[in-house]
């Protein structure tokens, strides 16, 4: 059969689920490719959210169904067979989780199978981080329904070692923290080296704001070569400079910095350390001054992940310039960058004229048109 965005879990399976599990996706407000280096993050939990439809098995086996999968059919495995050699495809989001729960020490030997239904509104590829989402979702299912008692920043450290050990994408922490630990109007602030998580609030509603998503569609693959550069790049430079991760490094190391590494990679540890103090400094200036005043902060971000860390392209800046053209307070790419989209913080009275501005703008560029639409800080992970 073939699955689309109607079907339902009684449609694949032939019954009806008994639980439902939800989790959101994610946009990060500010601190890019600073989770792999033990740096700070700034997400928040967005109200798109991936759910599972779930039904518990007499047997081992954990079957697995998708509402976006081109292929339509059910993918399954066995609990005594769990193996990420034999994964592939989007069922490894799922997949993994069972054999990182199990790899880390879970004992399954008792659990039962289940049969699972993914659906989502997290749009793939716009660096919302859709696959997290689904890892959380299932992660949280299945401490629950297994009965294995792991809290929330345990969890997510068995989404990262999925995503990284079965999937193959050398990611942080952050986009699982975010879907986890995500509260209303609130973003995550998050130390990913002790996996510290503090909520902090945005204060966006009061300050009549909203941030809009400018989704390029543009597609990029975290597994492929451009991520897996920078993450290296950070790598050698943290190395070289003798410490343990970039995050290590203060701003006014970069002198030395400039002398003992080549330029492409001084520039890529630049932008981890510069990007690490932003956080740092928007969290301040949200409990400080409040939001309008963070705005500076993010266009600075941007421009230093187009020019020193070299992951944004020309739909990206075309966005961001726009935006901030048409009076958003500040504007930056967002997500892993080569694609993906673009936040703006804007008033809520202008969303609309702006969103058209950038719209038009692709057009008169000639490419392909961008999604815009709002995203507000939601709750995390959750049994629905």
């Amino acid at each position: 059969m073939t699955i689309d965005q109607q079907t339902t879990f009684a449609d694949v399976f032939g019954y009806d689920p008994t639980v439902r599990y939800s989790a959101p996706g994610r946009v990060n407000l500010i601190g890019e490719h600073t989770d792999y280096n033990d740096g700070f993050v700034l997400p928040f939990a967005i109200d798109r959210r991936t759910t599972a439809d779930i039904a518990v098995r007499e047997d081992r086996l954990l079957r697995v169904a998708s509402a976006f999968d081109p292929d339509g059919g059910i993918h399954e495995v066995s609990l005594d067979a769990l193996d990420p050699a034999t994964m592939n495809g989007w069922s490894t989001y799922v997949f993994g989780i069972a054999w990182a729960l199990q790899d880390r020490g879970s004992d399954l030997s008792r659990a039962t199978g289940l049969d699972v239904f993914i659906d989502s509104d997290v749009p793939v590829g716009a660096g919302l981080s859709s696959s997290a989402a689904i890892e959380c979702g299932a992660a949280l299912a299945f401490n629950d329904l297994w009965d294995l008692g792991l809290d929330r920043p345990a969890l997510a450290r068995i989404g990262q070692f999925s995503e990284n050990n079965a999937v193959g994408a050398p990611t942080g922490i952050m986009d699982q923290s975010a879907s986890l630990l995500g509260a209303a109007d609130s973003a995550v602030f998050l130390d990913c080296r002790s996996l510290d998580a503090e909520v902090v609030d945005l204060g966006f509603a009061a300050a009549g704001l909203e941030l809009l998503v400018m989704d390029t569609n543009v597609e990029h693959a975290h597994a492929t070569g451009g991520y897996a550069a920078r993450r290296a790049s950070c790598e050698l430079g943290a190395s070289t400079m003798g410490v343990p991760a970039l995050r290590d490094l203060a701003v006014s190391d970069l002198h030395r910095a400039e002398e003992l590494l080549d330029d492409e990679t001084f520039r890529r540890v630049r932008h981890i350390v510069t990007e690490d103090q932003r956080v740092l400094d928007t969290v301040r200036t949200l409990r400080e001054q409040g939001p309008r005043a963070i705005g500076e902060l993010l266009v600075r971000s941007h421009e230093s992940m187009r020019d020193d860390f070299e992951i944004s392209v020309p739909q990206l800046d075309l966005a961001v310039e726009v935006a901030l053209r048409e009076g958003a307070v500040g504007a930056r790419m967002t997500g892993g960058g080569f694609g993906g989209a673009a936040i703006a913080l804007v008033d809520q009275a202008e969303r609309e004229r702006i969103g058209t501005a950038v719209s038009a703008a692709f057009a008169e560029a000639g490419y392909t048109a961008p999604t815009v639409f709002v995203v507000h800080a939601a709750a995390g992970a959750r049994r629905d």
